[in-house]
């Protein structure tokens, strides 16, 4: 695809990359198509000097188009591409050692600025063989007059997308050329189902995602590449330090079609100013994927409302639901105020979704979802955990997902850990394949011929003989606090207690004043959280901890890692506001 995108748009650019880092404004630089498949040919050509067909190529270096050459002539020269967060200095070495043990790669992809920091991980590794480490940006990327150069063989899986192990170890992910293909194909079919994005004008990719996460990976480099669209790139660091930046490159580049977790919906809408998009308009925005973790209705709402006076539609925000095992995309929604109670969301009762049955309910009572589209690729279904039976319509199962976007499985992991992949339902309906399914780990029903998504399994918490999903008690909270939240259950005296864990920015007008001030304001954020939790939930709040932005613990992805959260709780290692 890439080489074809070459051949016939040669001087069209195909990736334009802005770093912030040096100058506040920006610093951008583009790649052409034929720039980008010379320099993809001219790293392959170097791999197949230090490693063979199928061999893994790990990649550790910053967000920028030297990464994305690393992953594009790691899979020319038939390796196995292994994107992975480039650590930061100082901190441990055990997720990067875990996939060095899990893959024993032939070469370490990195750039010369951060080569110094990586060899030290290598070092580190232990591995019985070294791998070749490759600095990208000292090989001669523009040699022209070679010849062409592929692999003699392609193995099956193209690149392992590895977890970000919000629940346990790293697990490498095997997607496959072909897992790829499809997923993209289903996700355009339903993202823009009717509407003509057949040209490279119809759509520009904004995105700042980092490329060694799923969402990330897809939407900002294979996308481009399979739809023959610009990409408009940035990094992490870039959106954290300005949010703005992701809003004016939404309005400054035509048909933006752009992606990111719910927590960056929140940020942006807060930390954007009037002045920061003085002069622009959104009205051209083709859509933003809000993905990767449970999607918070308030938050959708707060963004459509606040970029509202510059021509930004409700019906731009595009809730979906995915995951790596089956490459990035499920299912996706529409959200717009002609539909339920509070626009594209939907409340059901707290009490019905705890003993696994969909009612809805009143308006401003309850748990508020989102709705997602029944897609017909894949196939989704609903089925009871133990008898592997399919669930019958409003009753919360796990989700299941069948199609040719499901990945093969875990690299090198035992059966015993390959559980959620060929899964067989029991007694399927007509017209519904027994197998092989992918559990995703997801509770979930439809209800009404559309999908919700309640939450994952692991984090379900048993409270005095109920359950509770984690995400419904953290959603009232944020109503209160704004900020990221994480309940979590941890037994006590041979009973379960909840425990939430709050970042609270320090409100500007008790800068200054008096600690007595602080005080009565903790005191009161304390009193209303454990009010609201015990009005919507009918739960006591064993202990609220209350600490500094930044305090909870995360995956690479953003997602609240709760069982890290209980063991740092239970080793009294948060620094509490209130102590």
């Amino acid at each position: 695809m890439l080489h074809g995108r070459a051949s016939l748009r040669p001087d069209e650019v195909a990736f334009t990359f802005t770093d912030y880092h040096h100058d506040p404004a920006g610093v951008p630089e583009s790649l052409t198509w034929s720039q980008l498949s010379r320099r993809t040919m001219n790293v392959a050509r170097e791999l197949s000097l230090h490693a063979g067909v199928g061999d893994r190529a790990v990649i550790l270096a910053p967000q920028g188009l030297h990464y994305i050459l690393a992953f594009l002539g790691s899979m020319q020269a038939g390796l196995v591409a292994v994107p992975l967060p480039l650590p930061h200095r100082g901190s441990s070495h055990d997720r990067v050692g875990a996939v060095f043990a899990d893959t024993t790669p032939s070469v370490v992809l990195t750039t010369s600025a951060v080569a110094g920091d990586v060899g030290h991980y290598v070092d580190r590794s232990r591995l019985d063989t070294a791998p070749k480490m490759i600095e990208i940006d000292s090989l001669n990327l523009d040699a022209a007059d070679q010849p062409g150069f592929a692999a003699a063989e392609f193995p099956r899986t193209a690149y392992l997308q590895y977890s970000s192990g919000s629940t346990r170890l790293p697990t490498g992910v095997m997607i496959s050329h072909r897992n790829l293909q499809v997923n993209f194909e289903q996700l355009m079919s339903s993202l823009f189902r009717g509407v003509n994005v057949n040209s490279s004008t119809d759509l520009t990719l904004v995105s700042w995602l980092p490329f060694y996460h799923d969402m990330g990976l897809v939407l900002g480099v294979c996308a481009p590449i399979l739809g023959g669209f610009p990409a408009e790139l940035t990094s992490p660091v870039a959106f954290l330090e300005k949010p703005a930046r992701w809003i004016r490159a939404l309005a400054e580049n035509p048909h933006a079609f752009s992606g990111a977790p719910n927590f960056a919906f929140d940020l942006a809408a807060r930390k954007t100013r009037d002045s920061d998009l003085a002069g622009l308009d959104l009205a051209g925005v083709r859509g933003i994927i809000n993905g990767a973790e449970r999607v918070d209705p308030a938050t959708l709402e707060r963004f459509a409302d606040r970029f509202a006076h510059f021509n930004f539609r409700d019906n731009m925000l595009r809730p979906c639901y995915g995951l790596a095992e089956a490459t990035v995309f499920v299912a996706s929604g529409t959200w717009s105020d002609s539909v339920g109670d509070s626009w594209g969301a939907v409340r059901f009762d707290v009490d019905e979704l705890s003993a696994g049955r969909a009612q809805r309910c009143s308006s401003g009572a309850g748990s508020a979802l989102v709705r997602y589209e029944l897609p017909k690729s894949p196939v989704v279904r609903i089925v009871d955990v133990d008898t592997r039976r399919e669930c019958p319509p409003d009753v919360v199962g796990e989700i299941w997902v069948h199609g040719d976007n499901v990945a093969a499985g875990y690299w090198g992991r035992p059966p015993e850990e390959q559980g959620c992949f060929g899964a067989a339902l029991v007694d399927p309906p007509a017209g519904t394949p027994d197998g092989p399914w992918l559990r995703t780990g997801d509770l979930g029903f439809i209800w009404k011929g559309e999908l919700f998504v309640v939450g994952r399994i692991k984090d379900l918490l048993i409270i005095r003989g109920r359950n509770h999903h984690p995400e419904d008690i953290e959603a009232t909270v944020q109503e209160i606090t704004r900020g990221r939240v994480a309940a979590i259950s941890v037994p006590v005296n041979s009973t379960e207690n909840l425990v939430t864990v709050i970042e609270l920015k320090k409100r500007a007008d008790l800068e200054t004043g008096a600690d007595g001030d602080a005080v009565r304001w903790l005191t009161e954020v304390k009193s209303d959280v454990t009010s609201a939790i015990a009005n919507a939930h009918g739960v006591n709040v064993g202990d609220l901890v209350l600490v500094p932005p930044g305090s909870i613990p995360t995956t690479t992805s953003g997602k609240i890692r709760r069982t890290a959260c209980v063991e740092q709780y239970r080793q009294d290692r948060f620094t509490r506001l209130d102590a």
